[in-house]
């Protein structure tokens, strides 16, 4: 596992929910990797053709990234991790929504007042999902996944067709 690369734990909690090939299309590349090379490019920007070759071939990657998306298939691992996650009592639903409104002078936006935090050392950084069950850390995942795909969606929906 790669840094940022889903867990063994959270591996053994998506595998069951995954699609399987038909078999008329050939052998798909393993789902772990190519959900590895995802999560990286949702987590850091990349463009698809510079993600690191540990990931197998970028455009399986985007390819099935492209598909999953277009068939629904994130959205509905998405459903189906919230509703095993709900089933074992690993989902707190209690939301909590403020409205309030903070009105600033025009002149306090952006000035520093403290210098900025020193970098912390390599070895004292917390692992990214330390404090998380599995399930929690893998909802995290697939949210933001499923938010990336949405908003690829909505862009793709207001852009103009390109003639050839």
């Amino acid at each position: 596992m790669g840094r940022g690369g889903l867990t063994d734990a959270e591996w053994a909690r998506l595998r069951p929910f995954l699609p399987v090939s038909n078999g008329r299309c050939g052998r798909w590349r393993d789902h772990r990797q190519v959900i590895d090379g995802i999560l990286h490019r949702v987590r850091t920007g990349v463009q698809w053709r510079d993600l690191p070759e540990r990931f197998g071939p970028w455009k399986t990657v985007y390819e099935r990234h492209r598909l999953w998306s277009a068939d629904g298939t994130w959205e509905r691992l998405l459903q189906q991790v919230q509703a095993e996650a709900d089933a074992v009592g690993e989902i707190d639903w209690d939301i909590s929504v403020d409205s309030t409104v903070v009105g600033a002078h025009q002149h306090a936006a952006g000035a520093r007042t403290d210098p900025p935090p020193a970098p912390a050392s390599k070895g004292a950084a917390k692992a990214e999902h330390q404090d998380e069950t599995p399930w929690q850390s893998l909802h995290g995942r697939l949210v933001e996944v499923v938010l990336e795909t949405r908003a690829w969606a909505a862009r793709g929906a207001v852009s103009p067709a390109e003639s050839t």
